[in-house]
């Protein structure tokens, strides 16, 4: 009887005649049979069968055998990636502005000492004479980018008319004879005593910017700009009231970078095509007209391209840039080693400074130069298009415009693309009545790529006692007495 049978079995099981059934432990219950005869009833595995499985043998280089072949993922692509994901983050605006403004201004500095010695050797001056200068100019306008960094968006808008009104007054006194002075044939500075003096015009293009974006955020926040008056006036008169003080010194590649910021923000405020045409059409015959009245401007225009010196030397400046640019090759001939600035070419160390580059760093170094101002420009039209403030979107558009735009006929008249201008390459170039209006702009740009909320964020966790807290482990509490 089975129910006998049973109470037998445990009967000797207690006696100790029979093994009791053994028991495996929960971990060898995953584990495969071994292959071979089957095993013992107890010891009989739940849900394998009783000859087990082999795992197929995997070669050294990952691929079992019989598998297909997949295509490997491609280096580059997923270095695209990884730049593409690093281009897209909150701060990527904020150290490119920082980072490619500090690396022009210190490439600058290095730039000017070595292109200025011979100029201030004739001078009777110490080798070192116009790197001071532009030391100086550059330590002041890094508190100046320092303080505008930190300033408010309200402040900035505060700062608008009180500049603007304080620039006008200026750029009238530099007309007053006995106050302003000429040089190079423009009356457009003001003498400060001793070595330095101050071109207010320069001051001129930040005014413009501040009010400008200032007067279009108020009338885009009442929602007048769709009206073309309101968009028109007062910012046109005004611009053209600068212009005409610009150009009674007569300046007038400062004139055209006051131009292409009023264009910029007209641009950015949405003005209709016929509009802006009609606007371009008549500042283009206004400049023409000067172009025309003046010898001086029109021998400027004729040496576009100019590959001879021409009658009397009138391209001798254009020409000799190009040579310099076309004996440097590609990594110059050295730091130091131009010989173009030894005489033969007139404004090494201002106006073509770029050309010097060309010869002493060659392509390499020129090429360098080109990438940081394309860093600085995309990063200016990134924090211009991500923001929801209508005054930071103008003022940083106008900014951009103004630094690109100065850079490219600075440039392009190295090059003998465009018309010597006469104007300085920007954060680059010496001269502090154009470094320190320019650093405040990147202070600007600075600021606002700070005030974005995602870069907001990103700042924030940058803090050290913040890093520290998020970043600890959390350890539960444990009772006293517990190890």
């Amino acid at each position: 009887m089975p129910a006998e049978e049973s109470s037998a079995r445990r009967r000797d099981r207690s006696r100790g005649t029979v093994p009791a059934r053994r028991v495996l432990p929960p971990g060898l219950l995953a584990l495969p049979a071994p292959a071979g005869p089957p095993l013992p009833a107890g010891l009989a595995l739940r849900g394998k069968p009783a000859g087990g499985f082999r795992r197929p043998a995997v070669p050294r280089g990952g691929r079992a055998s019989g598998s297909p072949r997949t295509p490997r993922a491609g280096g580059v692509r997923r270095l695209y990636e990884q730049a593409r994901r690093a281009w897209d983050r909150p701060l990527t605006a904020y150290y490119l502005i920082l980072g490619s403004s500090l690396l022009i201004t210190v490439l600058g500095l290095v730039m000017v000492y070595s292109a200025s010695m011979i100029k201030a050797l004739d001078y009777d001056k110490p080798a070192t004479y116009f790197f001071r200068k532009q030391f100086l100019a550059a330590a002041i306008g890094a508190g100046l980018m320092f303080i505008a960094s930190k300033m408010p968006v309200k402040l900035h808008r505060a700062l608008a008319y009180p500049l603007l009104m304080i620039t006008v007054f200026l750029m009238v006194l530099v007309q007053v004879p006995g106050i302003g002075m000429a040089v190079g044939g423009n009356q457009n500075w003001l003498y400060l005593g001793g070595p330095f003096q101050l071109q207010p015009s320069e001051f001129g293009k930040l005014a413009l910017i501040l009010w400008g974006a200032d007067l279009l955020a108020r009338k885009q926040d009442k929602r007048l700009l769709a009206q073309w008056k309101h968009m028109l006036v007062p910012l046109v008169p005004v611009a053209f009231m600068l212009l005409g003080l610009i150009m009674l010194g007569g300046d007038m590649g400062t004139a055209m970078i006051l131009t292409a910021i009023l264009f910029g923000l007209l641009w950015l405020a949405g003005a209709p095509t016929r509009l802006f045409v009609g606007v371009l059409a008549v500042a283009g015959a206004i400049g023409l007209l000067l172009i025309k009245t003046s010898p001086n401007r029109m021998a400027r225009l004729d040496c576009m391209g100019a590959s001879e010196p021409g009658p009397g030397g009138s391209c001798w400046q254009a020409v000799h840039g190009i040579y310099a640019l076309a004996s440097g090759g590609w990594f110059g001939s050295g730091l130091g080693a131009s010989v173009e600035k030894w005489g033969q070419l007139p404004e090494p160390h201002t106006d073509f400074i770029f050309a010097i580059t060309g010869e002493e760093l060659g392509l390499a170094g020129t090429l360098s130069v080109l990438a940081l101002f394309a860093a600085l420009g995309y990063a200016g039209i990134r924090v211009a298009g991500r923001t929801e403030n209508p005054f930071v979107r103008y003022a940083a558009g106008g900014v951009t415009t103004w630094i690109t735009a100065q850079a490219v006929i600075n440039i392009g008249a190295v090059l003998g693309l465009l018309p010597i201008a006469g104007v300085p390459l920007p954060l680059f170039s010496y001269g502090g009545s154009a470094l320190l209006p320019t650093m405040f702009a990147v202070g600007l740009m600075i600021a606002f790529a700070r005030e974005d909320p995602a870069a907001k964020a990103a700042l924030a966790m940058r803090r050290p006692g913040v890093r520290w807290k998020t970043m600890r482990r959390r350890v539960k509490k444990r009772p006293s007495g517990e190890r």
